[in-house]
């Protein structure tokens, strides 16, 4: 039996032929981060870091003017880079983040949270949002002047008297 080789020593192989191993490139769930010098469409970007659900929403967002760059209106090819300053609005709330990390993939939560500082304003209170416009169920179809009341309600929530 000295000629024939048991499973264990087959799969050993010899010294030669054996593969090197692998080692990961960084922590888990950081796979897609750019070198410190590069660049990133904000478009992707926006999407990567999760300040939006679908990357053609991130999109749509800068072709309607929703999402600054250092203050500017960009385009969705627009570069991003560490430093950045990035406004948008979107679901009727501002976002105001500083890019600390460029990310080309998309990745979990924990890792997106730390690309970036977030400065945004605290969003407003529930109670303000669920003040507006609330019927009671069944009322029925609102009358003009109740119609009239709504929205004077829903334009003053938006802007404030210049009185």
């Amino acid at each position: 039996m000295a000629g024939r080789e048991t499973k264990r020593e087959s799969d050993r192989g010899s010294a030669g032929d054996a593969e090197p191993e692998r080692v990961p490139s960084g922590p888990r769930g950081a796979g897609g981060t750019t070198p410190a010098g590069g660049s990133v469409r904000v478009d992707s970007w926006i999407w990567c870091v999760r300040l939006t659900k679908t990357r053609s929403l991130a999109a749509t967002a800068c072709r309607a003017g929703h999402v600054r760059v250092n203050g500017e209106r960009v385009k969705p090819a627009q570069a991003v880079r560490v430093g950045d300053e990035v406004r948008m609005v979107h679901a009727g709330r501002e976002r105001v983040v500083v890019v600390s990390r460029l990310v080309s993939k998309r990745v979990g939560a924990p890792v997106a949270a730390e690309s970036y500082v977030d400065n945004s304003p605290p969003p407003p209170p529930r109670e303000d949002i669920l003040a507006l416009g609330v019927r009671d169920r069944g009322a029925g179809r609102p009358t003009k002047r109740d119609r009239r009341e709504m929205e004077r309600l829903r334009v003053g929530a938006r802007r404030p008297s210049a009185d």
